[in-house]
């Protein structure tokens, strides 16, 4: 039987605020445990929350990043559940008025687009964290501890709609809502800190059948890597459980990276489980027009925007536009690179970028911000190819002197300090021509008798003589016509 897999994700975004959502705690990674949390965080007697303005701005520019509506009145509610790291004993969340509602995304699959449409997105708190390692209880026995300074951390949890079908797909979607929660600055995308980590809901059903199968959740997958093969791993897993005559049970997963498996964690609640019920303590949240219109006015350019942009006024492919905005580094240095080119020379531009520079920083394991080789520079040695003083084979030793500082990354000196610079003269290209043919004539035999590869083994003597600055171009040119002649 031909089976489909059913994916839709809930991603768990902490919002770029310094303190939390309904405190003045700080937010900040890394301080030594329990140190960030108040009596607001853990709902003391006598105390209230307060409403964070700025986790609510930052929920704002993504619903309006997505082309969601902004909800002019949401409301929060108790999450009635048992946490040990959440001292109240319930989870402060919106439910039935969340803040965002709808929206779209738009990414690419190898070089097919997708869209993937949002249910919604809501502003939560975080809980703690149980920590199971390193303790141990007065009479030397195991022991757990509870680190609460992530309790009440800002959160907003955006909920697909379960519209992928595969693992890559779905690694895909991730990659492009990282890359925009990033590019709005509403979140640092630091996946090690837990900052952005993804619940995959995955059901399989034969294809053709409209009906859902049942699903189950993978809960805190941090990795896009993880992401991928615990999804692969936990299909596996049902449609071998289905073909053997059981029945996926609704649950709660967890996902072992040591072992490449997900294994049960509960069993899967329903929304009925959590009794929620409106939190007494906080207001509705109001969100005028006025507001809408001033977050709007202070966000910067979308990178589906400057897509459009870069396809329209520089011609570039919607695949290639796509990559070079898939973060904002990447676009930026790609613009500041265009900006003394014509609208030509882009193309190649890009084509640099996302080629010899993306391996280089890949092999060196840096981002585009610490690239060696800044964006005049590459301009420069673009205009030195598009103008023939280079060809691309030897652009590419000019990048490599240039990427390891030589001559203060100046590619015109480069060239100039290794005479590198192409033979474009069409005197000294036929020169060296018919030295090669008076010195192969049994091979200029074999291309009048039909042979193709002939020619080529031609144009590699005369590159070879050339030492690999003869115009390309010229060679093919003018080789064929005294071959023809």
């Amino acid at each position: 039987m031909d089976w489909e897999i059913v994916i839709g994700l809930e991603t768990h975004t902490q919002l770029s605020t310094a303190s939390k959502i309904f405190s003045r705690s700080s937010t900040r990674f890394g301080a030594a445990p329990n140190t960030q949390a108040n009596e607001v965080d853990m709902a003391l007697p006598g105390t209230l929350p307060a409403m964070n303005r700025a986790a609510v701005e930052r929920a704002i520019q993504f619903g309006l990043a997505i082309g969601g509506q902004i909800a002019p009145r949401s409301i929060f509610a108790r999450k009635n559940y048992f946490y040990p790291d959440l001292p109240k004993n319930y989870q402060i969340s919106q439910f039935e008025h969340p803040v965002v509602v709808g929206g779209s995304l738009k990414f690419f699959v190898g070089d097919q687009e997708k869209t993937v449409n949002l249910t919604r997105a809501h502003l939560e708190e975080d809980a703690g964290k149980s920590l199971h390692e390193n303790f141990t209880g007065p009479h030397g026995e195991s022991s757990s501890g509870i680190d609460l300074n992530r309790a009440g951390t800002p959160l907003l949890e955006i909920v697909s709609e379960p519209e992928m079908r595969s693992a890559a797909e779905a690694v895909a979607y991730a990659r492009a809502l990282h890359s925009l929660v990033v590019w709005l600055g509403i979140c640092d995308g630091n996946m090690q800190e837990g900052s952005f980590r993804c619940d995959a809901n995955v059901s399989v059903r034969p294809k053709g059948q409209a009906e859902f199968g049942t699903r189950c959740e993978i809960k805190n997958l941090n990795s896009f890597r993880f992401l991928e093969r615990a999804i692969l791993f936990e299909a596996r897993r049902q449609i071998e459980l289905i073909e053997d005559g059981g029945k996926v049970r609704q649950e709660t997963r967890l996902y072992d990276a040591d072992r490449d498996e997900t294994r049960s964690m509960r069993s899967k609640e329903d929304s009925d489980d959590y009794r929620y019920f409106p939190d007494p303590d906080l207001p509705p949240l109001v969100v005028t027009q006025d507001w809408v219109a001033r977050v709007r006015e202070a966000m910067p350019e979308l990178p589906a925007d400057k897509r459009a942009r870069f396809e329209t006024d520089l011609g570039l492919s919607a695949y290639d536009a796509a990559q070079l905005t898939v973060d904002r580094a990447t676009a930026d240095y790609f613009e500041q690179t265009v900006a003394g080119l014509s609208a030509a020379q882009s193309k190649p531009a890009a084509n640099w970028i996302l080629g010899e520079m993306a391996a280089a920083l890949n092999r060196e394991e840096l981002t585009i911000e610490a690239c060696p080789v800044k964006p005049a520079a590459l301009a420069a040695l673009v205009t030195r190819i598009t103008d023939g003083t280079l060809s691309n084979k030897i652009a590419r030793d000019v990048f490599a002197a240039m990427w390891a500082g030589e001559h203060d990354g100046n590619p015109d000196a480069i060239i100039e300090a290794k005479g590198l610079k192409q033979i474009s003269d069409s005197g000294a290209i036929g020169a060296m021509i018919d030295e090669v043919l008076a010195a192969q004539p049994d091979i200029v035999e074999q291309y009048r008798a039909g042979k193709q590869k002939a020619f080529n083994s031609l144009v590699g003597q005369i590159m070879k003589a050339a030492k690999g600055k003869a115009n390309p171009q010229q060679v093919n040119d003018l080789l064929k016509q005294k071959l023809d002649a």
